[in-house]
């Protein structure tokens, strides 16, 4: 595997890294989190999911706002089926999205973008409408879309074996793991105990935009602004468990993407 240096280490510290808390009590995602110079923050969303996601988007975002840590603001909207299947990142913000992504063997993605310093700078989660037969089974569509919108602010799971701890982010099918818990927002509230020296999350009156790691000013259509350019590399799978896989790749001004991905369960992930 070829060893990608960023940040301060490499791919394969942070896939044991990764994997390491999950099955723990404590279920940070190696302690990834947005730099805020306050005790709490507003993180913005953009809503790019379909009417029939409405319900799962706002339960999942009121959820996760009694959090003492931030509130959820959706602060724009489009839910075209170009931005649903791109799902482009804003930088300082959070996507939500949902598409027809293929027979890819992955029902939701949750990306993030850590900047030098390795802070949170914006993050995407994307559920797969492919599997549309998945998404009939009573409280999934809750539990994957409150598990993905939990991994953009730097949780893991509390389990993995199929038991249920009452949270979204655990991976059981029980109806009561559809939405946060008590403990996932003391997680929160330890991840984010301490201040940093300046926000990584859009903290201005409007969106900054930007694609992957921005800085990019070529004229539209051109170089990094292809329509390609703001879909994140994949890049290097450094875990494989039986519900999900971690990839890793370098972003263009030295930070990193980190993908997560939550597989369709029963399916033959040897690929």
């Amino acid at each position: 595997m070829k060893i990608l240096k960023a940040i301060g280490f490499t791919v394969f510290t942070l896939g044991t890294l990764v994997f390491s808390s999950a099955t723990l009590a404590y279920h940070d995602w190696n302690n990834y989190h947005w730099a805020r110079t306050t005790g709490s923050f507003t993180l913005k969303v953009v809503d790019s999911t379909t009417a029939d996601w409405d319900l799962e988007l706002g339960s999942s975002l009121s959820a996760w706002s009694q959090s003492s840590v931030f509130d959820l603001v959706i602060d724009t909207y489009d839910d075209s089926r170009k931005a649903r299947k791109r799902c482009q990142s804003v930088t300082g913000q959070m996507r939500v999205c949902n598409a027809d992504y293929g027979f890819n063997g992955w029902l939701g993605l949750a990306s993030i973008y850590l900047d030098i310093n390795g802070h949170i700078t914006k993050g995407t989660a994307k559920m797969n409408d492919s599997y549309a037969s998945y998404w009939a089974i009573e409280g999934e569509k809750n539990h994957v879309m409150c598990q993905e919108i939990g991994h953009v602010f730097g949780l893991g799971h509390t389990s993995e074996d199929g038991t249920s701890q009452q949270t979204c982010m655990d991976y059981s099918n029980s109806i009561n793991s559809q939405f946060p818990n008590d403990h996932d927002y003391e997680e929160l509230a330890d991840i984010y105990v301490h201040t940093d020296s300046y926000n990584s999350y859009d903290d201005s009156g409007s969106g900054s935009g930007g694609g992957d790691g921005g800085g990019c000013n070529a004229p539209p259509g051109k170089g990094c602004n292809k329509s390609n350019a703001d879909v994140p590399p994949m890049g290097t799978r450094v875990h494989r468990g039986k519900r999900h896989e971690i990839w890793v790749a370098p972003g263009r001004d030295g930070g990193l993407w980190i993908h997560h991905v939550t597989l369709v369960p029963g399916e033959d992930h040897d690929h």
